[in-house]
């Protein structure tokens, strides 16, 4: 139980941090730049509280996810790498694709969701789904307009791919390394 409780603690400060200063912007802004530290202290204590949580939260499983999945899930995975790559090259996806990072996020939780099918997994992978997408709905709400990356190339989206499959086989050996093998069913 007591993973659970962490997991969820985590996930809470996690998202709370990040929404901060979309849902109370005067308050963050009167921090000033001082504000920035105590921020990314709540998402890394988040991201270590969710961390720990999950990996001792008791095993629910919930279904059994078929093995034809790993095969989507791994190419969500490279999409989701791409994407976050894509955030720093002006490639042509990123002319048409306003927030690339938390696509790739939602790509990483969808991914993570068809394959894993106990309880934790539910909650840690559902729980950044919706918090990617209710940062999108947030920051769009904030800032209508979106100022597109200029010269977009074909060149750079097939750098971006290049780096994120290399970026994405570095943390298939991490995931490897922890007993879990992405490329296997």
């Amino acid at each position: 139980m007591m993973g659970y409780l962490l997991l969820i603690a985590g996930i809470a400060l996690f998202i709370a941090a990040h929404w901060f200063k979309r849902l109370m912007p005067d308050r963050r802004a009167a921090m000033g730049e001082a504000g920035k530290g105590p921020v990314a202290l709540a998402i890394l204590a988040g991201i270590v509280l969710m961390v720990i949580g999950y990996r001792s939260a008791a095993y629910v499983n919930i279904w059994f996810p078929p093995d034809f999945l790993t095969h989507i899930n791994n190419l969500l995975m490279l999409l989701a790498f791409w994407f976050f790559a894509l955030s720093a090259l002006p490639g042509t996806i990123s002319a048409r694709v306003r927030h690339k990072q938390l696509t790739a996020a939602k790509l990483w939780a969808v991914a993570h969701l068809l394959v894993n099918g106990d309880l934790a997994s539910i909650i840690l992978f559902a729980s950044m789904l919706g918090w990617a997408v209710g940062t999108v709905i947030l920051i769009n709400r904030a800032e209508p307009t979106w100022d597109r990356p200029g010269q977009p190339t074909l060149a750079a989206d097939g750098k971006a791919l290049v780096i994120g499959g290399v970026v994405m086989v570095g943390v298939a050996m991490i995931h490897a390394w922890l007993g879990y093998y992405p490329f296997q069913s």
